[in-house]
């Protein structure tokens, strides 16, 4: 069994389940967690740790799926009404269209602070615990994802890259943190990550413009009047740029880390950033 078929036995194993009369409560918890997506977040993380010291590999299923769930979290509330107003993700309908925007709000709360939860109980050195949840509080917060989120939903044609990029770096500076690799190898995979973010955040422009919402598993062609990529830089131009990038991330990688852990960024960035 891989690391993330493991990981993917915990995630369905320890999901919250609720004693509580209300009729759906455990299920919206539970449904957009097991709706998919590609876990890229956790991903990294695990990637990290697997390259650093896969001893650490169980120990750190709580701290990945925190930061699964607090992604998740972050779609629930990114398609609700008031912002996105979006009927699908990752190929299901929405939680909101599902229940209510109500059963959504709150199951996106439980999940974010779940999150912290698993983080604080991972049997890990109890100061390492406090980084962590240091970085996911700060990245995925105010300070981070939120801002990212607060700006985009403010100026309407702007995307900032905090709503992505940060919680991609998390999740490789916290794979760090894990095996204890020391702060400089934290700060340099943070640096990479926000990096990576971008690179995620072009691959989704892309995606919004290409692909329909039964391809994309959501919602497309929310992008018109945006400052994306594919709007300020064309289809072609966008492209042109990912591709670009992808590539100098990919000599970052194997110039700047080890080589087990270059080996590993390298397997995750050629896999999911298909070339167009």
């Amino acid at each position: 069994m891989t690391t993330l078929e493991q990981f993917e036995e915990y995630l369905r194993l320890n999901l919250p389940k609720i004693e509580s009369f209300h009729p759906h409560y455990n299920d919206a918890l539970a449904r957009m967690v097991l709706a998919g997506g590609k876990r890229f977040r956790p991903k990294l993380l695990l990637s990290v740790v697997e390259a650093l010291d896969s001893r650490m590999i169980e120990n750190s299923f709580p701290v990945a799926l925190g930061i699964e769930l607090l992604h998740t979290y972050s779609l629930i509330h990114d398609d609700l009404p008031s912002m996105d107003n979006a009927p699908l993700r990752r190929g299901h309908a929405t939680l909101h269209t599902v229940y209510d925007e109500t059963t959504a709000i709150l199951a996106g709360d439980a999940l974010n602070t779940h999150a912290f939860y698993l983080l604080a109980s991972a049997p890990l050195n109890p100061k390492t615990v406090v980084k962590l949840v240091k970085t996911l509080a700060r990245d995925g917060g105010a300070y981070g994802m939120v801002l990212g989120q607060a700006v985009d939903c403010h100026f309407e044609d702007h995307i900032h890259n905090h709503k992505t990029g940060v919680l991609i770096a998390a999740s490789l500076s916290m794979g760090a943190m894990i095996c204890e690799a020391g702060e400089k190898l934290e700060e340099a995979l943070h640096r990479f990550g926000v990096r990576l973010g971008l690179l995620f955040q072009v691959e989704d422009d892309i995606i919004d413009a290409t692909q329909s919402e039964e391809e994309a598993g959501k919602t497309t062609g929310n992008d018109g009047e945006k400052n994306s990529f594919t709007n300020l830089l064309g289809l072609d131009g966008a492209v042109a740029y990912k591709e670009n990038l992808l590539h100098e991330l990919m000599t970052e990688a194997r110039e700047s880390f080890p080589e087990a852990l270059a080996e590993k960024l390298v397997a995750l960035m050629d896999g999911y950033f298909k070339k167009a």
